[in-house]
């Protein structure tokens, strides 16, 4: 029931005058209907469209995400695309399921994807950076929602990033099962965007990584990222600036803009059939903070991390970030993951054969150091 539905015409008319502004006062003597016909036949009819929301843009996007959702289809998916609510049921194969979720976005590596125009790898990006998360736990990532926010929706950028998104997904055997899609005229820039997802695991409870069991004299080993990943681009992109037209053309045999670009590995399925084979003690993503704030944070009161300098490669990218920027090692190694995106830890009698299987798998694999009782040191050396 509307207000007309109980109240006379007029003082309806007199509400709706009154509401814009153009109440008896504002003319002496107009009748209240000829303010009301005067004030709507002279302002144009809004919509949400020339509010600046388009709909049938939102719509042509999630028809273009529908396909691409379908491919990362997977055990446990009941409803995906289209509903209020995604829904998804634990498989039946875990006994004492724990779930783990983790979220997070891209950073300022999107500055760098507007002013290039690269768009369709930051969705891996932020794939990789909740779902290597949850790994490190000893789950198995099961879904993913994602959320894109823009201030003028432009549906084939849109499009690029989510293909992004579900790549990833599908890489890491995750199933993409919903996400939001918010246009929000005068929150962003023209062009811009922002990003941010979500993952939930699961884990047998038994098997849950905890790092409890990590001792004295346990193995290190490093898994090679694919380059800076999506940690430290403020220093990136500073590092970009000043070097400006004497930037290298290539880094790593990729283009300049590439290896800077390059999307974060995705270590999800080697890491599984790992630790389906191997008792790997204690898993650390590195992400910001970089190797000397992220690998503590699996390793028990009382030890250390000691990890031998030039054990692993330093890839062209990374000397150049640290020539650019004029930063010593100990800056280098607690911003950027210098070259090792993935850290392992295992009894040394088990550390080879693990190294082998993720050779076997495609990952480039070092023994990088043992972990050893912390006296007045850090936590992490490196020397």
């Amino acid at each position: 029931m509307g207000v007309s539905d109980l109240c006379p015409a007029w003082v309806t008319l007199k509400i709706y005058a009154n509401s814009i502004g153009l109440g008896r006062a504002s003319l002496p003597g107009a009748p209240i209907h000829a303010l009301y016909m005067t004030t709507s036949n002279t302002l144009p009819p809004l919509s949400y469209k020339n509010a600046g929301v388009d709909i049938d843009a939102g719509d042509a996007l999630v028809e273009r995400i529908k396909p691409l959702a379908r491919k990362t289809a997977r055990e446990g998916v009941l409803a995906g695309i289209g509903g209020f609510g995604a829904l998804f049921e634990v498989p039946k194969r875990y006994k004492e399921p724990v779930l783990v979720s983790g979220t997070d976005g891209v950073g300022t590596k999107l500055k760098l994807a507007f002013e290039w125009n690269m768009h369709d790898t930051v969705g891996i990006d932020l794939v990789a950076m909740s779902v290597n998360d949850v790994l490190v736990q000893g789950a198995e990532p099961l879904f993913f929602l994602d959320y894109f926010a823009c201030g003028k929706l432009d549906v084939d950028t849109a499009a690029a990033v989510i293909g992004g998104i579900a790549a990833g997904c599908e890489q890491s055997g995750c199933a993409l099962i919903g996400g939001e899609t918010a246009e929000m005229p005068g929150m962003y820039p023209a062009g811009e965007y922002d990003l941010a997802g979500f993952c939930v695991g699961a884990v047998e409870k038994s098997k849950i990584l905890t790092g409890a069991d990590v001792k004295p004299g346990d193995v290190v080993l490093g898994l090679g990222s694919s380059g800076v990943h999506s940690n430290g681009f403020s220093l990136v992109r500073k590092c970009i600036e000043r070097a400006g037209a004497n930037a290298p053309a290539t880094l790593d045999g990729q283009p300049f803009r590439q290896a800077i670009m390059a999307p974060t590995r995705l270590y999800v399925k080697n890491v599984l059939v790992a630790l389906a084979q191997h008792p790997i003690k204690a898993l650390a993503h590195i992400t910001g903070g970089g190797l000397l704030e992220n690998i503590p944070r699996v390793l028990p009161e009382g030890t250390a991390a000691h990890l031998v300098k030039g054990s692993w490669p330093k890839s062209e990218l990374f000397a150049w970030l640290q020539a650019t920027a004029g930063i010593d090692d100990i800056e280098m190694n607690r911003t950027f993951n210098n070259g090792i995106g993935m850290v392992l830890v295992l009894d040394a009698a088990n550390a080879d054969a693990c190294a082998a299987t993720l050779r076997a798998s495609g990952e480039q694999v070092y023994r990088i150091g043992a972990i050893a009782e912390r006296g007045s040191d850090a936590a992490v050396l490196v020397r």
